[in-house]
């Protein structure tokens, strides 16, 4: 039997009378001054009902104080039920609670903070740990790994250079940086171009008024893996894509090639130096024409 069927309609006329018997517990229950008027009531039953009153407390906007109320059957006397702060309709309340994985947005990460991935993860894939048996992503069926173990064998017994053994694989694995227990993968990967393409891609209003893209510029630095094919990383100081990963149709007025500026013209050397000084001597130059002092074995042309 539902509730609806349980519940009568119309509220017990006792129970709805008491309104100054649902004040004072309202009054008892919250601070002084806060328990307005009385709003309505609502029938929870057979000689049960409920008196809500206006809660005028700063930072509960419309909020109600609900009181009930109840009395015995055959009884005249009411009796006090419970007292609680309700919110009502157009009542002020706390948003729905979100988890910290969901609320967490790109840049809130600090210095010691820890970002725990799920076990299972769709961005990430098992990687290669060195472990004879294949991963479970592996392609390779369980008859072809014992083939494979066979040829191995076999291998082994012949002379084999030093390094070809099965354990180097591990060696060189560790070397390129693919020993780990976990990879990106094909979701996480399609995940992390559209949110490149989406900040730094050739739909931005960036590219669409750049003189040209970044596929053919000089400061793009390309990268390994199956996304170099789409993407690279912006190395201009002066670019707003700096240090940044680039869709190769993104493009910026900072490109190597759009604008490149002439050296500039150098002046010819004057022909007439009109700035610097010339040096002028004090004294006459004793290798000139004239002498300081006439000589006086030379004939003057007199007697």
């Amino acid at each position: 039997m539902s509730a609806a069927t349980t519940r009568s309609r119309t509220p017990d006329r006792l129970c709805a009378e008491a309104i100054d018997l649902a004040r004072e517990a309202a009054e008892e229950a919250a601070a002084p001054g806060v328990v307005g008027e009385h709003v309505t009531l609502v029938s929870e039953g057979d000689r049960v009902v409920t008196h809500f009153f206006e809660c005028k407390e700063p930072g509960y906007r419309g909020w109600r104080w609900a009181v009930t109320v109840a009395r015995a059957s055959r009884a005249k006397l009411v009796t006090l039920d419970e007292t609680v702060l309700l919110p009502g309709p157009d009542a002020l309340q706390a948003p729905e609670w979100v988890p910290w994985s969901e609320r967490l947005r790109p840049g809130d990460m600090g210095p010691g903070d820890l970002l725990p991935t799920e076990a299972d993860d769709l961005r990430l894939e098992p990687g290669y740990t060195g472990e004879d048996a294949p991963p479970p992503n592996s392609a390779v069926s369980e008859e072809l790994a014992e083939r494979v173990e066979a040829e191995d064998a076999e291998l082994s017994d012949r002379d084999v250079p030093a390094g070809t053994a099965r354990g180097s694989i591990a060696s060189v694995a560790d070397e390129l940086g693919m020993r780990r227990a976990r990879v990106l993968s094909r979701y996480g990967l399609h995940a992390a171009a559209d949110r490149w393409e989406e900040s730094f891609g050739g739909k931005t209003a960036m590219a669409q008024a750049a003189p040209a893209s970044c596929v053919s510029c000089a400061f793009l630095v390309p990268i390994a893996g199956s996304l170099s094919q789409a993407f690279g990383i912006c190395a201009n100081e002066f670019g707003p894509a700096d240090g940044r990963v680039v869709a190769f149709d993104y493009g910026c007025g900072g490109h190597s090639e759009a604008a490149v500026m002439p050296k500039p013209p150098r002046p010819a050397e004057p022909v007439l130096d009109t700035v610097g000084a010339d040096v002028l001597s004090v004294r006459p130059d004793r290798s000139g024409s004239v002498p300081d002092a006439p000589d006086p074995s030379d004939d003057l042309g007199h007697s």
